[in-house]
C-alpha cells in the first residue's frame, strides 16, 4: 500500500466539503442519501497553468461501441475530423467497455473482461497520481452524474440508463475514492459549464456523454448530433480552445471479430493550422494517451502498458522520440489478458494483480513514478511493458508481432512480442 499524495493546494479546499461522498458499494445509495449528497457535496475545480511541450490542456471525449467505418461515414464525425488530425491507426484494447475505461486511467485492464462493479485497490496508481506530481489540475465530467463523486453503479437507479459507473474511469480506483478531495473532481456537465464560465477548467479532462449521447443506447447519428452541438462551441471559445488538444475517440469497436481499430481525431487550438484536415497513420492505443501526457508535461510513467506506448506525433516531435511502426498482420486487440478481475478462463492464468515496471526507460522519457517504485520495489514486472503492442505470452495473445523503427542517427531498432 502507499500513502496517496494529496497536494498542499487542496488543504484549504477540504474545509469546503460539507459532506463526504457515499463510499463505493454494489448496493445503490438510497434516494435519501442521494438527495442529501446533492445538497451537501461541493464539486472541486482546481486550476493550474503548467506549460506543456505540445499543448497546455488536454481533453478526451469517448463515444461507444462503433466500428471505424461506421463512424467515418457519419457526416458530423467526418466534418469535425476535418477540423483537425484524423488518427487512422488508433486502437482500443479489449471488450467490453469497462476494461478500456480502466486502462485509460491506470495503464492496464487487470484481467477485466466484463462490466461488473469493480473497486480496484489503493496500491494501483492512476493518471491522477502522475498529474499530481506537478500539480497539474485534472477533472472528469460525466453527463447526468447526480453529484460530484457519486459511486453508485448507475443513475437513475431504474428506467433508462443515463450515467453508468463503468464509463467513469477514476471512480473505479480506491486511490481516488479513498481521498477526501479527489472524488469531488469527478463532476457532471452542469459543473462543466460552470467551470467553463468561471475559467476553472482543469488542464486534463475526461468527458463522458450519457448513454444516449455516446451511442451506446442509440446510434452513431445521435452521437454525431451530440458532438456537433457540444464540440464546435468549445473550439470557438478562446479560453477553452487556446493551446488545447482534444481527442474524440471510441472505447471499442462494435464488432468483436475485427482488430478493434476505432475512429479517432484530434482538434483544438493546439493543432497547428497546417495540420488541420490531415491524417496521422501512427499506431496508437488508449495507452498512448497516458504516455503522451507524461511526455508533454515531463511526468513519470505508471510503469504499465503506458511505458512503451507510442506518443502522439505532435508530442513525439517535440521530444525527439521516434515512434515504432508495427506489423498489423495478426494484431488483435480484442481480448483481455490474464488478471484477477476476469470472469472467464483467464483468471486461472494470473489470479494476482499485475506488477508494473519499477525501473528502465519509457517512451515518455521521465522514468517511473516514485509511488510505483516504492509500492512494487523488488518485484518482477508481470509483462515486458516496453513493448508498444500489449501482448501476453501465457495465452498467446498478440505474441510474435513485430515492431520496428529507424532512429534519427540511422540506427535501426526492432522487437517482437514474445
Amino acid at each position: 500500500m502507499f500513502t496517496k499524495q494529496t497536494l498542499s493546494a487542496f488543504v484549504g479546499a477540504l474545509a469546503l466539503a460539507a459532506a463526504k461522498t457515499i463510499p463505493a458499494s454494489d448496493e445503490y445509495p438510497t434516494a435519501a442519501e442521494i438527495a442529501s449528497a446533492q445538497e451537501s457535496v461541493l464539486p472541486y475545480s482546481p486550476v493550474s497553468n503548467v506549460k506543456g511541450l505540445a499543448f497546455n490542456r488536454f481533453a478526451q471525449i469517448w463515444i461507444e461501441n462503433t466500428d471505424y467505418q461506421t463512424a467515418a461515414d457519419d457526416v458530423n464525425f467526418a466534418k469535425l475530423a476535418k477540423e483537425g488530425i484524423l488518427l487512422t491507426n488508433y486502437f482500443a484494447l479489449t471488450h467490453p467497455s469497462e476494461p478500456n475505461y480502466a486502462a485509460s486511467a491506470a495503464g492496464d485492464t487487470f484481467g477485466m473482461d466484463n462490466d461488473d462493479f469493480h473497486q480496484l485497490p489503493a496500491n494501483i496508481s492512476t493518471i491522477a497520481d502522475i498529474l499530481d506530481t506537478k500539480r497539474i489540475s485534472w477533472g472528469q465530467y460525466q453527463e447526468d452524474l447526480p453529484y460530484a463523486g457519486y459511486q453508485g453503479y448507475r443513475y437513475p437507479e431504474s428506467g433508462a440508463n443515463e450515467y453508468v459507473r463503468k464509463h467513469d474511469p477514476l471512480i473505479l480506483f480506491d486511490s481516488v475514492t479513498n481521498d477526501a478531495v479527489r472524488p469531488r473532481q469527478i463532476k457532471n456537465f452542469t459543473t462543466f459549464y460552470e467551470d467553463l464560465k468561471h475559467h476553472s477548467i482543469p488542464q486534463y479532462m475526461f468527458i463522458t456523454p450519457n448513454m444516449t449521447n455516446d451511442a451506446h443506447d442509440s446510434d452513431i447519428t445521435v452521437a454525431g448530433d451530440f458532438l456537433e452541438r457540444f464540440v464546435p462551441p468549445l473550439l470557438r471559445n478562446e479560453y477553452f480552445s487556446k493551446d488545447t488538444l482534444m481527442l474524440v475517440t471510441f472505447d471499442e469497436s462494435g464488432n468483436y471479430s475485427v482488430p478493434n481499430r476505432v475512429y479517432s481525431f484530434l482538434v483544438g487550438g493546439a493543432v497547428p493550422e497546417h495540420l488541420k484536415g490531415t491524417t496521422d497513420d501512427t499506431f496508437y492505443t488508449h495507452y498512448s494517451i497516458i504516455a503522451s501526457l507524461s511526455a508533454n508535461w515531463g511526468l513519470p510513467s505508471l510503469g504499465r502498458w503506458d511505458c512503451g506506448a507510442n506518443l502522439l506525433k505532435l508530442v513525439a516531435e517535440k521530444t525527439g522520440y521516434v515512434n515504432y511502426e508495427v506489423d498489423y498482420d495478426g494484431l488483435y486487440l480484442n481480448e483481455t489478458y490474464p488478471g484477477p478481475l476476469s470472469d472467464g478462463d483467464y483468471s486461472e492464468y494470473e489470479p494476482l494483480w499485475s506488477v508494473p515496471a519499477t525501473s528502465g526507460s519509457c517512451s515518455a522519457g521521465h522514468g517511473i513514478a516514485d509511488v510505483v517504485k516504492k509500492t512494487y520495489h523488488g518485484l518482477k514486472p508481470t509483462y515486458n511493458y516496453t513493448s508498444p503492442i500489449p501482448y501476453d505470452a501465457k495465452t498467446g495473445n498478440n505474441v510474435g508481432l513485430k515492431y520496428f523503427r529507424t532512429l534519427k542517427n540511422g540506427k535501426k531498432q526492432s522487437g517482437i512480442t514474445a
